[in-house]
């Protein structure tokens, strides 16, 4: 599958969002947001996870957008420990129903991979407080939300959370932890590290089949 990528630019509160737009060629049935981990620690939009959810994605028809977060790339500004990164995904948002309004109007799926979770989990919060439009789907990989939020947060019963069994990063019974109050199931991958190291065929399996039942 051929896939088309161009550079694109939002403005955020501190200045330019540097993002990565990727076109499948394939009809389009809508679009995603796919958010990267931690920027202090090398953290970008080419991240594999990251990239593999994406282009799960657009094999099925999602015109992928990948940010780079506060002082990655060339996005402007410093790591503001997730507040910061969601008033500019925010933004992002607001920007990109003006500049896309031809996929504004379609299904859009919200993801994100450890601190990208914290983002995803915020905005999809903060988007309701604006009267944006809801996600169709969530997809959280690795996540590592509790450890950055700024609110109270709520997830749609239908997100999908992926984990590894052996995370060291973001140990998986801390997810556990997390879930628990909402009673929200997650997917373990056995064996399975923080950065999924050789298991990504089988994150990018559940993802499939995921898109699939859309």
């Amino acid at each position: 599958m051929a896939i088309h990528t161009e550079k694109v630019f939002f403005e955020g509160e501190q200045g330019p969002i540097e993002c990565a737009i990727d076109w499948p060629d394939v009809p389009v049935q809508g679009w995603a947001l796919c958010l990267h981990p931690h920027p202090l620690h090398e953290g970008t939009n080419t991240n594999k996870v990251v990239t593999t959810i994406s282009r799960t994605c657009n094999q099925n028809g999602y015109v992928t957008l990948r940010p780079n977060f506060r002082g990655v790339g060339v996005s402007a500004g410093e790591f503001d420990n997730s507040q910061g990164e969601t008033v500019d995904m925010l933004m992002l948002l607001e920007q990109f129903a003006e500049n896309f309004p031809e996929l504004a109007h379609k299904p859009w799926i919200l993801s994100g991979f450890s601190f990208g979770t914290a983002v995803a989990t915020q905005l999809y919060m903060e988007r309701e407080d604006r009267h944006l439009v809801l996600p169709m789907q969530m997809i959280l990989a690795g996540p590592a939300a509790w450890r950055f939020l700024y609110r109270e947060v709520e997830l749609p019963e239908n997100v999908l959370i992926v984990h590894g069994e052996k995370d060291d990063v973001v140990p998986l019974q801390e997810a556990f932890d997390w879930l628990a109050p909402m009673n929200l199931p997650i997917t373990v991958v056995p064996g399975a590290g923080h950065f999924f190291h050789g298991k990504l065929v089988i994150l990018k399996k559940i993802v499939q089949a995921v898109l699939e039942k859309i």
